[in-house]
């Protein structure tokens, strides 16, 4: 049976969690109605419950903080496959904080770690950004600090204060309307990618637009120098031929747009 993997949350990653989480002191209903104080605790994260009227110190939150975050890693260990240094953990646990270790589990994230693909993650970190469909400047910067944090030694000792861009205060109101509004980047399948359904609309409307008049092109260009479809009816030897082109360019074209899809990671 393998063992979990329960590292430790270094301070690095909970200096960037507080950053971009935002202290509130006092109880808040947040946009999807959900009582919320602190560095974004909620009641579902266990103790204190959290009610209206409710205040805490910076001190307090902290603490509240680095329980709560704690949970987390050991929900982020159970799924991780591959050893990880302090920061690698760290930023992922950070990311799945701010997503959902539901989504954390089902992400492009996890596949590129367990797969051993360190060198993607940022990159895949960085497809996190939008809620609602729209791009959030403070998800940008916190996807940036979480792929920078992941990309870090440990032994790079003042990480937060050489690299982290802080939030701007609109931007923490902003992420905390998205809290749990997330969008998971879109299509990774050939069949659920629009880009190449299009494609193949794209090629079917223009062969068809086309067929007629390279039809008889063809026909006439060949017909006196191969008389190779005596057997066929006129028609059907040149829409054979055509066809064939027809199926090894949409491959082709499909082919090409998978390869440029895996390139970036969607």
């Amino acid at each position: 049976m393998r063992e979990t993997i329960h590292l430790r949350v270094n301070a690095e990653a909970l200096t960037l969690i507080k950053a971009f989480e935002g202290f509130r002191g006092k109880a808040y209903r947040c946009p999807a109605g959900i009582w919320t104080i602190g560095y974004g605790h909620t009641s579902m994260a266990g103790p204190p419950d959290v009610r209206p009227g409710l205040r805490m110190t910076k001190g307090e939150a902290a603490a509240v903080l680095a329980k709560d975050v704690d949970a987390f890693a050991r929900d982020v260990g159970a799924l991780i496959r591959v050893s990880l240094n302090d920061n690698q953990f760290g930023a992922l646990v950070s990311f799945a904080y701010n997503v959902g270790v539901g989504a954390f589990r089902k992400s492009g994230v996890l596949s590129a770690v367990n797969a051993g693909q360190m060198e993607k993650v940022p990159r895949r970190l960085n497809l996190w950004v939008k809620a609602g469909g729209r791009t959030l400047p403070g998800l940008v910067k916190r996807r940036a600090a979480e792929g920078a944090l992941f990309a870090t030694s440990p032994l790079a000792h003042g990480f937060a204060a050489r690299t982290l861009i802080t939030p701007a205060p609109s931007e923490i109101d902003e992420m905390d309307e998205a809290r749990g509004l997330i969008d998971v980047p879109a299509g990774t399948g050939m069949l659920r990618s629009t880009t190449n359904w299009a494609a193949v609309g794209q090629f079917f409307a223009t062969a068809s637009a086309l067929v007629t008049g390279a039809a008889a092109k063809f026909r006439e260009a060949t017909w006196d120098a191969m008389d190779f479809a005596w057997f066929l009816p006129e028609a059907s030897a040149t829409n054979i031929v055509i066809g064939f082109a027809a199926v090894a360019t949409l491959v082709w074209i499909i082919s090409e747009r998978r390869k440029k899809a895996v390139e970036d990671d969607v």
